[in-house]
């Protein structure tokens, strides 16, 4: 497809997988990457001991293992070449423990950590990393992660189109990291004043199985 004056091809890889990821990676046939963009994710709603393990493994494997092994084949690449852009999707999830989406909570923490440390270590190499973490967005994120009978599965969400926007004004200013929304800011800032078990509280009301339901 050219309609932007550009090439654009399409691939249906596995990317919780190495050998997804890889197949990813042998489609770029050794050409320069100037941008990579690090979205892919996978939720999970319920209690963790109500989960099926090997579902609870594959939102692991996808948010933190086929990322960071993107990111170190990609990366790797514009290293060589001396510049690049790096835009990750963490989250503002990140910032608080996610009763009923522990798992999904804990893997975005990680992202968020991962990426200003990452930024850090590339500093005079050329490359930027920047870490977009939205809220809550209106994708097939909540439906696919079972929340539907949540308060967070059945509000309104932001616009998807607005969130990517802002992401890549971010990489293309190698800004290091972008919260959107107000009330994500607020969220977050929150966040870092409030304890833990508050927050954790708090995560409960929006994400507990039924509560979507609760008056």
């Amino acid at each position: 497809m050219k309609r932007y004056g550009g090439q654009v091809e399409a691939l249906e890889v596995d990317l919780s997988t190495t050998e997804g990821v890889n197949q990813l990676y042998q489609k770029v046939g050794g050409r320069p990457v100037a941008a990579l963009v690090a979205n892919a994710g996978r939720g999970l709603g319920k209690g963790f001991l109500d989960q099926d393990f090997k579902e609870a493994r594959r939102v692991v494997d996808t948010n933190i293992t086929g990322t960071i092994y993107l990111i170190h084949k990609v990366g790797n690449g514009m290293r060589r070449l001396g510049e690049g852009k790096i835009l990750i999707t963490g989250s503002i999830a990140g910032f608080m423990p996610g009763s009923f989406q522990a798992v999904y909570n804990g893997t975005k923490a990680f992202i968020d950590s991962f990426s200003e440390a990452i930024r850090e270590e590339l500093k005079g190499t050329g490359i930027s990393v920047t870490c977009l973490m939205p809220g809550a967005t209106e994708t097939e994120f909540f439906k696919r992660a079972d929340l539907m009978d949540t308060k967070i599965g059945q509000k309104e969400k932001d616009d998807p189109a607005e969130v990517a926007k802002v992401g890549y004004e971010a990489m293309k200013s190698g800004d290091d990291s972008v919260i959107y929304g107000l009330k994500n800011k607020a969220q977050v800032a929150m966040s870092r004043v409030m304890p833990a078990t508050k927050m954790a509280e708090k995560h409960r009301e929006e994400t507990e199985p039924g509560s979507g339901s609760k008056h």
